[in-house]
């Protein structure tokens, strides 16, 4: 029997919908905090792009105050064909997104199906391309051929989630931090789809089936190109008032130079300069003690913050995880 082709290297974050009732908030962040170029489409739709890609993040106006969908990149049609075979193959819906879907997203066509913790997953090949030229604070932002950052999530079951990102995209495992953050022993795996240290990240809580995060991603991360870049946003999330939830510090496994912003929808905004790239000829997983090797200091946490987050993993417990088990197999276990 052969072995199925491997999609790594073909998959690309793409872009991320965020629905939200908060649009004139998020409008002052991502414009004038982070520094991205902004797009009215209507009342109810907005876009933030980094590059000449139409739509880097769509905002469309609802409740969730969360990221309901993240679209992948596919370097061609016969990686789309793949996956989208894999996904029927185990029995998962596929639907084919509709046009007016795909405006939006700035994609010439898309396929969605069901993905962990209810964030729906989408695959496109084409992106349409922007003929305005960026207006934005910032200088540029690292994309290309490795995406346009990364997503974080906490999980109570990561197997099962690491299981499902290595049956529909191949992901490749790059590392893992172990970190205690207020008492609570953590558990991050760090995974990847192209050169990028990371497209995923899943933190999860050592020897508890508890999700400690409201909402459905932990943070959501773009890359600066320059560490002028990085700076200048930093102050301007000061300037205009917005919460900080971690100062500049540096990661120790991927070394980047990165703070954490809180997003008008509760989550985090990382962003990053300058991390390393994967070796694929030489890289090895390994596990790193701590998520920083500086900095990154949480700030204006309270115990009222705290009891609120232990409250939130308590609550965890008595809604189950949504899951794919189809596409998760028995999960990928840690090694």
């Amino acid at each position: 029997m052969n072995a199925r082709p491997d999609v790594f290297g073909s998959v690309h974050l793409g872009y991320v919908v965020i629905e939200t009732s908060r649009f004139a908030d998020w409008r002052r962040f991502g414009t004038d905090a982070i520094g991205m170029h902004h797009d009215d489409l209507s009342r109810d739709l907005m876009r933030f792009r980094l590059d000449d890609h139409e739509c880097r993040f769509l905002l469309r106006r609802g409740p969730a105050e969360d990221v309901v969908a993240v679209g992948w990149h596919l370097d061609d049609h016969t990686t789309f064909e793949q996956i989208e075979a894999r996904v029927r193959a185990h029995g998962v819906p596929v639907v084919q997104g509709s046009a007016e879907e795909a405006k939006q997203r700035g994609v010439e066509r898309l396929l969605r199906f069901p993905g962990p913790k209810g964030i729906s997953q989408e695959i496109y090949t084409t992106p349409v391309l922007a003929t305005a030229p960026l207006t934005m604070l910032a200088s540029g932002w690292v994309t290309g051929g490795s995406g346009m950052g990364h997503v974080a999530i906490t999980s109570a079951k990561p197997a099962l989630m690491r299981g499902y990102f290595h049956t529909v995209f191949d992901a490749r495992l790059t590392d893992y931090i172990d970190e205690t953050i207020s008492g609570v022993k953590l558990k991050i795996r760090f995974l990847r789809v192209d050169g990028r240290h990371h497209s995923i990240a899943i933190a999860a809580v050592r020897g508890l089936p508890i999700d400690p995060v409201r909402t459905r991603v932990q943070h959501l991360n773009v890359q600066a190109a320059s560490l002028d870049d990085l700076a200048r946003s930093y102050q301007r999330v000061h300037e205009l008032g917005f919460d900080m939830a971690l100062s500049v510090g540096q990661h120790t496994n991927d070394k980047e130079l990165s703070y954490y912003a809180r997003t008008p929808s509760g989550f985090e905004w990382e962003v990053g300069w300058n991390p390393v790239v994967v070796d694929e000829s030489t890289w090895e997983p390994g596990t790193h003690q701590g998520i920083s090797i500086w900095g990154h200091t949480p700030v204006g946490q309270t115990i009222v913050d705290k009891l609120d987050q232990f409250r939130l993993g308590t609550r965890s417990l008595l809604h189950p995880e949504k899951t794919v088990p189809a596409l998760s197999g028995a999960g990928v276990p840690d090694h």
